[in-house]
């Protein structure tokens, strides 16, 4: 009997030791962080928010945290898991806390966690809320971080780095090849002597041909992304991708390297002849289709609010269809995002210089009236300057 209540007396000493390592084991788990789309949003506008596009694995895990296909759209007021394990901070160290000895990997996801507060994705500092945000290429990707700057592996032969994106947005990962073969000219409007419209009544000047770039280059990047060869005709080497509101005049936009005309014809004929020489070039290269868009910002009376609209070539076939089509792709997404609201962007056929001039099929796209109140949403937020491109790509890219 002294046997048999010592047997039991182990046996509920194993039960409660059992017990009590499941729980350890099982609270201190990282989850995922979960979060809700902004009006607009994409996987990539998304992912590029909280700085995990950069590496394709991140994407990976994605689709396989929410169960989603390649390409699948957001659903508007629906959360979604993102690649970012949520560890509960033990208060003494990064290494400790996630259990490993990498000494500049942890100093990467202390960056990481410093990088969210700042942009305001995170309320609280690591060590003061004891919650560790760890984005899961740190652990899975196989990718070692000095400092801020990335080293690749051998295996991420899809990387890439440009320059003119800016220091949070240059370095990024080809998501696939769909785009292969396919040349692209995104041409944002005005730039050097000419800002182009202008918003003098509002608290801070607002430029066309700085939100017009911003859009641009992003356009730019989704395109590079999948492949496609873009040719970003009018360039600003101290402008990237920007997340600020207001977004500061300048002059500084050169066309392939030259120095902007102060005449406007000649400022059209300088980017009109640089994308026929390139266009002419690609065609000898056996090249089969290139696609011109031209960016701009409209202004028209304060009280009016202007939906973004197309222009192509009056006498042009595959300009009017590009049009038509990106119409459609906003049309659905406004029904989608802005239920109720109605879109009332239109397609006319036009004879700019630009869309007379230039070779390829060519698309001019107003993003908004620079002067109402209204339209500012659409330019003044980052995110949504990402959705306008994120857009026009897709319309780029669909049938």
């Amino acid at each position: 009997m002294v046997y048999l209540k010592k047997i039991g007396e182990m046996k509920f000493l194993w039960t409660i030791f059992y017990s009590f390592f499941f729980i350890v084991v099982y609270a201190d788990a990282p989850s995922f962080h979960v979060v809700k789309p902004e009006s607009g949003d994409g996987i990539f506008s998304l992912m590029r928010r909280y700085h995990l596009i950069a590496d394709g694995c991140n994407l990976s895990k994605f689709y396989e945290l929410n169960d989603l296909s390649k390409n699948t759209p957001l659903v508007s007021g629906r959360k979604y898991k993102i690649p970012v394990y949520i560890y509960k901070y033990d208060g003494r160290s990064i290494r400790s806390t996630i259990g490993i000895n990498d000494w500049e990997r942890a100093v990467s996801i202390k960056e990481y966690n410093e990088l969210l507060l700042k942009k305001g994705l995170r309320s609280t500092h690591y060590a003061d809320s004891k919650i560790l945000w760890v984005p899961y290429h740190a652990l899975k990707c196989g990718i070692e971080k000095t400092s801020s700057v990335t080293k690749l592996t051998a295996k991420e032969s899809n990387r890439v780095y440009n320059p003119i994106f800016g220091k949070n947005y240059s370095d990024f990962t080809i998501v696939d090849r769909s785009l292969a073969g396919k040349v692209y000219y995104v041409v944002s409007g005005h730039g050097g002597p000419d800002p182009g419209a202008m918003c003098t009544t509002c608290s801070s000047s607002l430029c066309e041909d700085e939100y017009a770039y911003d859009v641009s280059i992003r356009l730019a990047r989704n395109l590079m992304q999948h492949g496609a060869i873009v040719h970003m005709v009018i360039q600003d080497k101290n402008d990237g991708i920007r997340d600020d509101r207001i977004l500061m005049c300048d002059k500084d936009e050169k066309c392939e390297g030259k120095s902007l005309p102060v005449n406007q014809k000649n400022r059209l004929y300088q980017r009109t002849h640089a994308i026929n020489k390139l266009y002419n070039k690609h065609i000898k290269q056996g090249v089969k289709s290139q696609e011109a868009i031209f960016i701009h910002v409209d202004s028209r009376s304060a009280h009016k609010t202007q939906d973004v609209f197309f222009y192509h070539y009056r006498h042009s076939k595959s300009g009017k269809t590009l049009a038509h089509r990106m119409q459609n792709t906003f049309q659905k997404k406004y029904n989608r995002h802005q239920k109720g609201r109605g879109y009332k962007g239109y397609v006319e056929g036009k004879g700019l210089y630009v869309l007379r001039n230039a070779k390829p099929t060519s698309l001019f796209v107003e993003l908004a009236n620079i002067r109402n109140k209204n339209d500012h949403r659409r330019l003044l937020i980052p995110s949504n300057r990402q959705a306008l491109a994120n857009w026009l790509f897709e319309g780029l890219i669909s049938n």
